[in-house]
């Protein structure tokens, strides 16, 4: 234990005393934040400016539809001739929505046409179609002998209220507030894994190509050697995890209550926030809060700290094996893949199954399997799980990772010593029969 220890303190001191490592723990709250800052300020700058739009109907059909509102701003320029209005329009204006002249209002199906120098959004596009089926769909109804207004006036629009067994009140959108907040959490994960594995697998080789692990090895064991680089440098990630999560509040505090710059998108009218203080929507939102506090947060928070040392050992311990069978980082890339696609999964099915279904049996699988159950799991938790699957679920994670460590080992040990041969799949298989 002594020798294990002495190598998990030389891990980590030489992790956190590397430049690389003091620069970005500290460099990368101030881009998050930064870049936090400008979206606020480009998201407020888009807010300010109004799109202005000319529209030239040369037969009156559609013109008097289109409503000008705080974002866009039209402008009737049907007086002019149309090459007159075109010309108009492309210096003063973003483009000119032209609707030709037709014999019947039906024909303008596919005929109206919008000019500009640059594409125009979705959001413009669909609300120019929905303003042109309108008005098609309206005289359609009246060529019918329908009276379009009064259908207009008996659409009907339904709201489905939301309510459990007990007879509280639920609400909508909540399994994408609880996915969010699980995939939060299996995202960081993934994100860990992949980038302390890949400091785990470069320490390996670069010992190797300086022959210094063969110096190492004549006073250690290899399985002790593998073992305290994973710890240490999991514990040196760590360390910085916590080091940008309290800059980056620090940071973001500052920024909004010192220097009154808003993060994110900016988006959120302050205006709009008083009327919703002073309306329903208050009471929503503090439904919203309660249900978020509803969740358990004391299992989620556990479980994230578990899930999160259980999966880094069990992909570290691969990381390290991979580190030792190869003599470059190149040389790893082929290796790498079968690491990285199970993650890759975890998150797929976390994202499009789990939101759908989380108690069906695909998210239930994959959540109990070892290489995946650290991120789909942690999506579910949020949903309720019973306690005899999320316990089966780190029994196994915990097992595979000491069956795979046991694994991995075996590689290490005959692959540090190993130079100048590019190892195969098949050569690793026979490597773990020495």
């Amino acid at each position: 234990m002594k020798k294990l220890f002495l190598i998990i303190k030389r891990e980590f001191v030489a992790k956190v005393r590397n430049k690389s490592f003091i620069v970005m723990t500290f460099l990368s709250p101030l881009l998050f934040v930064g870049m936090g800052v400008l979206i606020g300020v480009l998201a407020s700058m888009n807010k300010d400016s109004v799109t202005k739009i000319a529209i030239h109907d040369e037969a009156g059909y559609l013109k008097g539809d289109f409503k000008s509102d705080k974002f866009t701003a039209y402008t009737d320029l049907s007086a002019m001739p149309f090459e007159t209005a075109k010309d108009t329009a492309s210096k003063s204006y973003e483009g000119l929505l032209y609707i030709p002249k037709v014999d019947s209002i039906q024909q303008l199906k596919d005929k109206v046409e919008y000019i500009s120098e640059d594409s125009p959004s979705i959001e413009f596009i669909s609300n120019v179609e929905t303003v042109v089926d309108s008005a098609l769909t309206s005289d359609k109804l009246k060529k019918l002998g329908f009276d379009a207004d009064k259908i207009e006036e008996a659409k009907a629009n339904s709201t489905l209220k939301l309510s459990k067994f007990s007879g509280e009140e639920s609400l909508k959108g909540l399994n994408e507030i609880k996915i969010a907040i699980g995939g939060v959490m299996g995202y960081l994960i993934m994100m860990f894994i992949i980038i302390y594995g890949n400091f785990v697998m470069r320490s390996v080789i670069e010992e190797k190509t300086n022959r210094i692990i063969e110096i190492i090895i004549s006073s250690v064991k290899p399985f002790q050697l593998m073992m305290g680089k994973i710890i240490g440098n999991s514990l040196a990630g760590i360390l910085q995890f916590l080091i940008w999560v309290v800059v980056g509040l620090i940071l973001a505090f500052v920024a909004k209550n010192f220097l009154g710059l808003e993060l994110g998108s900016g988006s959120v009218d302050p205006a709009a926030v008083e009327m919703a203080k002073q309306s329903a929507d208050l009471s929503k939102m503090q439904l919203y809060f309660n249900e978020i506090m509803n969740l358990p947060l004391g299992l989620m928070i556990v479980s994230f700290i578990i899930y999160f040392i259980g999966g880094y050992f069990l992909y570290s311990s691969l990381y390290a094996a991979i580190g030792a069978a190869v003599d470059s980082e190149t040389d790893s890339q082929q290796f790498l893949l079968p690491i990285v696609m199970p993650l890759m999964l975890g998150v797929y099915i976390g994202f499009f199954t789990v939101i759908n279904d989380p108690h069906g049996t695909v998210a239930t699988v994959f959540s109990l399997i070892p290489f995946t159950s650290p991120i789909v799991m942690l999506m579910r938790i949020p949903f309720g799980v019973p306690p005899w699957q999320i316990i089966l679920s780190m029994v196994l994670l915990f097992a595979t990772f000491t069956l795979v460590v046991w694994f991995a080992s075996k590689i290490y040990r005959v692959g540090i010593l190993m130079y100048g041969k590019r190892p195969t799949w098949k050569e690793l298989y026979k490597w773990l029969k020495y």
